[in-house]
């Protein structure tokens, strides 16, 4: 593979360093010889796992460790996700394999792991230039987004060897719970009030739980490695937070990156995606397009839309919060509590009918 099909890399001194030697000794007495050159470089998207090209006997791979610092419970599981690649990558095309998993913190003191390097197309905060120009783009994209994330929720777990992943009865109910208890953690003062007003709805709106289903639980179109020309999926990425559940919830995630012209500034300043860009249909013809495709019972939505919106909001919440307590410097992380708490005050205004 040649250098200028590799792109998203940050400049050579610019990554955050691991201990690479280590990690070369390590991989070693298992097998895999770890190139010095081309040297590794840190891959510039993301605001949460760190990841990495590396190359192993002369072929790319990725190298990818949890963030530093003091994590949420269950959050950035290198384990997990392993497991999941493992399984999904047997039926699904678009899934890459995690070929490598270190369990061993005392290498680089976390888990990590390498998987499949794909090549291709990965649609950021605005529509890359060379889409930009296709009047068609912007509708494709999102249909090719539905009908990848309606796949994940049509596959037999059993197949893939993930019958027992996750806990899909009460589901629901523990999100609530969990996101209300992790919100309370990293919130702003002065936002107590809204917090409790959301949790509160969410509790009097709570939903029987559907029928269970493989999530991926942060499905989005940078989450995607696209063909170029064709803008078919050749990769689904970030499984670390995979399980099973209600796919709703999962098709709601994705829904809660859909900024659309009109909404509040805090949306657009998450940058999570150019769903504002002419050709993407609207959330509720989204809404619509999801049910076609999967032919799931969406007269329930709005308990699922507010609860993904509030999760976007305190996951904002807390990586800002890193910035805050200072687990990070980079001026990137200095902003994001204040989407947080914009997304969250969106989020109210959904569950009160003033918006969607």
């Amino acid at each position: 593979m040649s250098e200028p099909e590799i792109a998203d890399l940050r400049a050579a001194d610019a990554g955050v360093q691991l201990a690479w030697p280590a990690i070369r000794a390590y991989l070693a007495k298992h097998g895999l010889l770890l190139d010095e050159a081309p040297p590794p470089r840190q891959f510039s998207g993301g605001l949460a796992n760190l990841n990495y090209l590396i190359h192993l006997s002369g072929k790319p791979f990725v190298l990818r460790r949890p963030p530093f610092g003091v994590l949420p419970p269950g959050a950035y599981d290198m384990a997990r996700e392993h497991r999941i690649l493992s399984g999904l990558s047997k039926v699904l095309p678009f899934v890459p394999n995690s070929v490598f998993l270190c369990d061993d913190k005392s290498v680089i003191d976390a888990q990590f792991q390498i998987l499949e390097y794909r090549p291709g197309l990965v649609v950021r905060e605005t529509m890359p230039p060379e889409l930009a120009a296709r009047p068609d783009a912007g509708a494709r994209l999102a249909q090719v987004a539905l009908e990848t994330l309606g796949a994940i929720h049509a596959v037999d777990a059993e197949a893939a060897g993930l019958g027992d992943l996750g806990r899909p009865d009460g589901f629901l109910g523990r999100a609530v719970a969990g996101w209300s208890k992790r919100a309370a953690l990293v919130l702003e003062d002065g936002t107590e009030e809204l917090h409790r007003d959301i949790g509160d709805w969410l509790q009097a709106n709570l939903v029987p739980d559907g029928p269970p289903a493989m999530l991926h639980n942060d499905f989005k179109l940078n989450n995607m490695i696209l063909d170029p020309d064709t803008l078919a999926v050749r990769a689904v990425l970030d499984w670390d937070q995979g399980t099973r559940g209600d796919a709703l919830f999962d098709f709601a995630t994705l829904l809660s990156y859909w900024t659309r012209p009109g909404d509040p500034q805090p949306l657009f300043d998450m940058e999570q995606g150019p769903f504002h860009a002419p050709g993407f249909p609207e959330r509720a013809e989204t809404v619509a397009e999801y049910a076609r495709i999967t032919g799931r019972d969406v007269s329930n939505f709005l308990f699922y839309r507010v609860l993904a919106m509030y999760k976007l909001s305190v996951i904002f919440l807390q990586l800002g919060h890193r910035y805050r307590t200072g687990v990070t410097t980079e001026a990137r992380y200095a902003h994001l509590s204040a989407i947080g708490t914009g997304i969250a005050e969106f989020t109210h205004e959904v569950a009160q009918g003033r918006a969607f």
